[in-house]
């Protein structure tokens, strides 16, 4: 099965996410940005108007890339891989994964990819599901289940799935110094996980967010 067939019947709103959240994580300062997996453009354009950087984008989906032209500076349709031609020269001073990492076989690969196109103060910004979202666990243990939905932390087209611990051990393992790490999207509306979390001293924090912010350096 190729990508294409691997995202057929992916709505098209799946690729409009615009992602203020990430924003606050942004340096002040970044100039140059590839955005690995833009979508429509729409995180794109908001990173411009609130940073006034040059920001290039790659999207595996024809028709996402298509309407990213009108809001990038540059847009790539195609895998993010090692060594794209297109990519020959450049530095950037961030490079986003945006809900992307876990999409891939081998994340790690990207990751490595990444080194030579950082610029000398450069960062990844990467959001990543967080598979221990308590829903998916009281799933898993009320239910019995391990369900696949449209999209989300349980998105059908994962590859790969991650907690906190082990997001950060991808990227120290290759080389990289974690900066921040943080939740985002934070839901706790189940009154008897937040018993539990307040009895067990808030250590299971971690588990009111679906998606955690790594910044990592080199």
């Amino acid at each position: 099965m190729n990508y294409e067939q691997l995202y057929e019947g992916k709505n098209q709103d799946y690729y409009l996410h615009s992602r203020p959240e990430i924003i606050p994580f942004v340096p002040a300062d970044c100039q140059t940005v590839l955005d690995v997996g833009c979508g429509n453009g729409g995180f794109g354009l908001t990173l411009k108007a609130q940073r006034a950087c040059t920001v290039w984008g790659i999207e595996p989906n024809k028709e996402a890339a298509r309407d990213a032209e009108d809001k990038l500076d540059k847009v790539i349709n195609g895998l993010f891989v090692k060594d794209m031609p297109e990519l020959n020269g450049q530095q950037f001073d961030v490079i986003f994964f945006n809900d992307v990492l876990e999409h891939l076989v081998a994340p790690e690969e990207a990751l490595n990819a990444c080194k030579q196109l950082l610029s000398p103060k450069g960062c990844i910004i990467a959001s990543i599901p967080n598979i221990r979202w308590y829903p998916v666990i009281l799933s898993l243990l009320r239910y019995k289940d391990f369900k696949y939905e449209d999209a989300g932390v349980m998105d059908k087209t994962h590859m790969r799935f991650f907690t906190l611990k082990s997001m950060r051990r991808m990227f120290e393992s290759n080389g990289f110094r974690v900066m921040r790490a943080e939740g985002i999207n934070k839901h706790s509306n189940f009154k008897f996980f937040n018993l539990l979390n307040f009895l067990l001293f808030n250590s299971q924090e971690d588990m009111k967010y679906p998606q955690f912010v790594i910044v990592a350096s080199i």
